[in-house]
Parts: structure tokens; sequence; C-alpha cells
């Protein structure tokens, strides 16, 4: 669209998010933010995260609000029998690749037909829809990729088919996961020194060289090249060589995070969890010491087996600190969650368990001390820029990755073994809650938390990056190459 037409009418924002949970709260923030600038949004979420919203947030919470509307297209994938678990991410990636496409398309040429209304004039794919980009593009739509992981995470990615052309992936056999040889350094991929075969994202491990998520992913990182722009969700500061070394290798890339800090404060309302929050945790935090509470949460999709779960609960239990833990339904692989009753009874009064709860406002309760968390990339971002340290059990995805910077760049955090044990779970929340690492860790967490309010406030990195990102895109065609 033309600077010229960009003068006359709104202009006309569609986001389209990876139905995975995770990737839905900042593309929300995103569309919040653009339609603080004026923008019309319209934001594309799968059928099945749709009914999900309206289960957990009430038959209103899709009605949207002047200049924002929600829509749907399908994902393809077989009718469940449960909505309200997480879906298996290598078949929704592969499903909505196959049959997104066409009813998205269908999606863009309703709206561009809709009377009064707003032609579509950019469309922001999340990184793995890069369907949504090539519709785009073919009906001569500026279309970005916004990549909701970590920028190292990104990288990472971006390095997949650079490791399987090297010989490093797949695996020879299976005793590679155990002999050391994820230990092996990765010295040549720039803005990452020091990364090792562990840290980079865990598709990598497999011995397939079909395997669906390391051909999945590497692909769609490679895909963003062909993007207008890549956004994502962090700031210059926080990951300065990494950034530097993805800005030599794409022309345009906005880092704009936390994005929540621009998400426009009238949209409140509009959320997009998919579980149903307990606020009462809340209350129960305001009769807690400053700095004594361990929040656990391993965010949306990681599963874990029965006794990893034991291990962290006897754990939590043994440290004596008083705790929130979050506790999914699905948390547990092919099964519903259950805790030890002994465990229930002995921890009473000391910790409280929730199916969901509003993280941010969590995380920011001065009670707060210490996060137990995944590592996924929206808790690590909260996180810091909470100002809270965090002990780090990444499960999966660009998790490694995130925990190694954690703990060995930015110096916030520290690593559970994959191998939970109670023992190991006591003696690293004492370590971070009373020793001298958790002393370090606090000041360089606080470090951290200030930067990433200087980021966003004027004149910060993410506030002129956000600026641009604006700029482009009213823009559109007329923009520089």
């Amino acid at each position: 669209m033309s600077s010229g037409k960009a003068a006359q009418q709104r202009p006309h924002a569609v986001l389209i998010p990876q139905p995975a949970q995770g990737h839905v709260t900042p593309m929300l923030h995103l569309a919040k933010a653009l339609h603080a600038r004026g923008f019309h949004v319209t934001y594309v979420n799968s059928e099945y995260n749709h009914r999900r919203l309206l289960r957990s947030r009430g038959p209103g919470s899709l009605a949207g609000a002047d200049g924002f509307r929600f829509e749907a297209v399908p994902d393809g994938l077989p009718p469940s029998g449960n909505d309200d678990v997480t879906q298996d991410i290598a078949a929704l990636c592969l499903s909505t690749t196959a049959h997104s496409a066409a009813p998205f398309r269908d999606l863009l040429a309703r709206l561009n037909a809709t009377p009064g209304g707003p032609p579509v004039s950019c469309v922001i794919a999340d990184g793995v829809m890069s369907f949504a980009q090539r519709v785009a593009e073919q009906m001569g739509i500026l279309a970005l990729v916004f990549w909701t992981t970590s920028a190292c995470g990104f990288l990472g990615y971006l390095h997949f088919a650079e490791l399987i052309r090297r010989g490093y992936v797949p695996l020879k056999d299976e005793n590679d996961l155990r002999n050391g040889y994820l230990d092996t350094g990765i010295d040549w991929i720039p803005g990452m020194p020091g990364i090792r075969l562990k840290d980079i994202p865990s598709f990598i491990r497999t011995t397939d060289r079909d395997d669906v998520m390391l051909n999945f992913d590497g692909g769609e990182a490679q895909n963003a090249r062909g993007a207008r722009g890549v956004i994502l969700n962090t700031y210059d500061a926080l990951e300065q060589d990494v950034v530097d070394a993805l800005r030599r290798e794409f022309p345009r890339v906005y880092t704009v995070g936390p994005l929540a800090a621009f998400a426009n404060d009238a949209l409140d309302a509009i959320g997009g969890n998919l579980w149903k929050e307990d606020t009462s945790c809340l209350r129960w935090l305001g009769a807690q010491r400053p700095g004594s509470v361990v929040y656990v949460n391993f965010g949306s999709i990681t599963v874990m087996a029965p006794a990893q779960l034991a291990e962290f609960a006897w754990g939590l239990a043994g440290c004596g600190r008083p705790f929130l833990w979050v506790v999914r339904p699905d948390l547990v692989s092919g099964e519903t969650a259950m805790l030890p009753e002994e465990f229930v009874a002995d921890t009473r009064g000391r910790g409280i368990l929730a199916s969901w709860c509003p993280q941010e406002l969590v995380l920011s309760h001065p009670s707060v001390g210490l996060f137990l968390t995944h590592c996924g990339w929206n808790s690590t971002l909260e996180s810091i820029c909470a100002g809270v340290p965090m002990l780090c059990w990444p499960f999966f995805a660009e998790q490694p990755t995130n925990c190694r910077y954690v703990c060995a760049k930015w110096g916030v955090g520290m690593e559970i073994d994959n191998d939970v044990s109670r023992e190991e779970v006591v003696r690293l929340v004492h370590e971070a809650m009373d020793g001298d690492s958790g002393k370090a860790m606090r000041v360089k967490a606080m470090a951290w938390k200030e930067k990433a309010r200087q980021a966003v406030d004027d004149g910060g990195s993410s506030k002129e990056n956000l600026d641009r990102l604006v700029e482009f895109l009213l823009a559109g065609d007329d923009a520089p190459s």
C-alpha cells in the first residue's frame, strides 16, 4: 500500500500467531501495540484456540473492540475430544502448513471486500506460520514475520541447515545423547561465542535426518529470509551480539521487547490465556514476606513423567520455603497431573497450587523471590523484566538456548539437571534464596530489569524500533528495500 493511501485510510494489520499457547501472548501484545498506534487489527486464531478462549474467558471475550476484531481459521487437525489440552506440536505444525493457507487466503479476500472496512495493508505471521507469509505475498500484501522466540533461539534455528551440512546433525546413534557428544563446542556461529551443541534448540537431538521438527523449524527459519522484516520480542542490550549478527543477515530486524510495555491499556480486557486464571493466589502472595516465595510454572506446553513431578514436589516440600505452583491438568504426559497426598498434607499452609495464574502480576509481586521455570521465552523475559532470578529446567525447543544465556551470559539463573532429584531442588533453592550465588543473581537481575525499562522508555532501543516498524508498515511498497 502506498503512503498516499495510508494517509487516506486507517492501516489494517492482520496478525496470525502459531496456535501453540506460548506463541499467543506476545503476538497479542504486538496487536495491542499496533492498535494503540492507530492500526485496525484483525487477530486470527485457530478455530481450536478460538473455542478455548471463549470457554476460559467467557462468551464475550472475543467480541473485540473498536478497530480490533478476532477471526479464526481451521488448523486441519481432527477433533481431539478434549479442547482443554495442548495440541501435539509436530502434528500442529504440519497440519497448519498443509491446511490453513486456503482458508487464510479466503479470510484476507473477505476482509478486503468488507464494505466500509479498511483493506488489509500488512500481514504479520508467527515465524513458524510461513504459509500466511506466502499467501500475503501472493496477494500483494506486505508480509513480515514475528519470531516469538529469543533472538538467540532464532539464530540457533537459523543454523540447523549448517549443522546438518557440517555433519553435526543428525546424531550417529542415541548414545550421543549421553556420552558427552552434546558438550561439543560450536565456535563458528556469529554472535554466539561459547555455545555448545546441547545449547542449540533441542530438535537437533535426533538420529533421524527426516525428523519433523528438525526440518520444520529449520526450514521456517530460512523462510524468514523472504519476509520484508523480522520482529523479535527482545531488547538490544540483552542480546546485543546475537541481534548484531541477525542484522548482518536480514535487512530489517525490529527488536521491540518487552512488548507488554507497549500494549494498549484500553484493551486490557482482551486476553490470550487458554486456561482460566486463578487470581486468588495474589491475595495469598500479599500475606507472604518480601522475596520469600518460590514461584513454579513450567509453561503451557512442557510435560513431565510422574516421577519427575514427584521429585519437584518433594524438593519444594524439603526446601522449607513458601511456594506457589502452577500445575496444569495436562502437565504429566498422558494422564492428569496428580500430586502425592502426603506432599499436599505436608505443605498445607505453606504452599498453594493453581491450574493457571496471571504470571506477569505474580512475578512482579514483592513476595516472589525465585522462579522455577522451563525457560520458555515468554517466562524468561517476564522474569527478567520483574528482576526475579531463575532456576531453569529446560524441556525442549529453544529452552536450552535460553537456559544457557540465563545462567552463563546474563548471570540470573542456575540450571537443574534433566534427571531432577528432590535433593538437587532443595540445594539449589537454598543457594538461590540464601547463598552468595543467589545474592549475585539478584543484583544482576535488577540490573537487567532496569535495562529493560530503559529500552521501552522514550529514546530507548525498543521504543525507537517500534516507531521504525510502524513507519515501515505505513510506507509499505514505498519503503526502501
